[in-house]
């Protein structure tokens, strides 16, 4: 199979759909790999270094979706994109369709098979390809709070981790999946007084084990989400819902009781945000204030340390892509996991969980 590797294009996003190592794969696989100019520029890696890994370098984005049967990208296609897509191609690449009707509906009129990285399932229920960017989104988080914190950014003028007679900045993490575990880590490894919120008691005592009594965790209900975001610095907003929107769990009522300065971070506004307030910001002006709260809620997080993250997505997408690239749309009828992936094909939205957050009609 011909694939291709268009150069990203959103806002400050450097990560590349297929690093030379992953391209020499694909190679010696017996497959041919096409490569727009540049493409890898973000993560250091040159043409030359994709030509020593077999590929070929195309002049422009237009060639690659021309010539290729497989498209191999890192972020949702834009406008520009989609419109170049046809009934014979696979785009392989996070999707995030539930907030994005428009997207939806120039996938499906492309005609085009469009797999997501983020609905594609393993055989211990969890989302191979979303986990490996939940973890680096989850760890930027504190990151990103820890700078929205400081005064001149309009936050509260406090550090994380205090200093010794000065206590610590409190960190709600609003989800116990992976991004919420990875920011309480880093939380924690910074000093931080950490809360977790959950629905699973299960995971919850997964959590209280995994972290030997050094965060507190609780039963998510609207008193428990009222009471931690009162009292905190910052709250890492990690809740997702497989395919579909996610859920506001933040009003903007609620802003009013808290701290003047705090901080929100929303690492699920892929997915609409789980703020009322939220809406998509870039890495170019990452933060916006509202009711005296500071909100970051840049939308491709992973993207300002895109070697990690390439690097990182690469190593989980991999065996899915040969896959693909080996049968072509046979593998996703092989692979039940595969096929949990498939959002559009031939016109039709086909996961339930993207319909029905559209209001669009879902096709087995």
């Amino acid at each position: 199979m011909k694939v291709g590797v268009p150069r990203e294009i959103k806002t400050h996003e450097y990560r590349v759909g297929l690093t030379p190592a992953a391209v020499r794969e694909y190679v010696a696989a017996g497959h041919s790999v096409a490569v727009e100019a540049t493409a890898g520029d973000g993560i250091g890696a040159s043409d030359d270094n994709y030509r020593k890994a077999g590929a070929s370098i195309v002049g422009s984005a237009r060639e690659i979706f021309a010539s290729c049967e497989m498209i191999v990208k890192v972020k949702e296609p834009q406008p520009s994109e989609w419109i170049q897509l046809r009934e014979d191609q696979i785009l392989f690449t996070y999707l995030h369709l539930a907030p994005d009707p428009v997207q939806a509906k120039g996938l499906m009129k492309s005609g085009c098979t469009a797999i997501a990285y983020e609905t594609v399932t393993d055989k211990f229920g969890g989302l191979p390809l979303l986990a490996p960017m939940s973890e680096v989104a989850g760890r930027l988080a504190i990151e990103a709070a820890g700078s929205a914190l400081r005064r001149y950014a309009g936050g509260r003028g406090l550090l994380i981790g205090g200093v010794a007679g000065v206590p610590p900045a409190r960190i709600v993490v609003i989800g116990g999946g992976v991004v919420g575990t990875n920011a309480a880590r880093m939380a924690v490894g910074l000093g931080a007084e950490v809360s977790i919120l959950d629905r699973s008691i299960a995971r919850l005592r997964e959590l209280d084990e995994l972290f030997g009594g050094r965060v507190r965790t609780r039963f998510s209900t609207l008193d428990a989400v009222e009471e931690e975001v009162f009292t905190a610095d910052a709250v890492i907003g990690a809740v997702l819902v497989p395919g579909a929107s996610a859920p506001k769990l933040v009003s903007r009522e609620m802003l009013k009781s808290m701290r003047r300065g705090a901080v929100l971070v929303d690492v699920a506004i892929d997915q609409g945000g789980c703020f009322e307030t939220s809406r998509a910001t870039t890495h170019a002006e990452p933060t916006f204030e509202v009711d005296g709260i500071i909100h970051y809620c840049v939308a491709n997080m992973p993207g300002a340390v895109p070697l990690t993250a390439s690097q990182a997505l690469n190593n989980a997408t991999l065996p899915f892509g040969l896959a693909l690239a080996k049968k072509g749309f046979t593998a996703v009828l092989d692979d039940a996991h595969l096929r949990a992936g498939l959002n559009v094909h031939m016109g039709r939205l086909t996961n339930r969980a993207v319909a029905d957050s559209l209001g669009l009609t879902f096709s087995p």
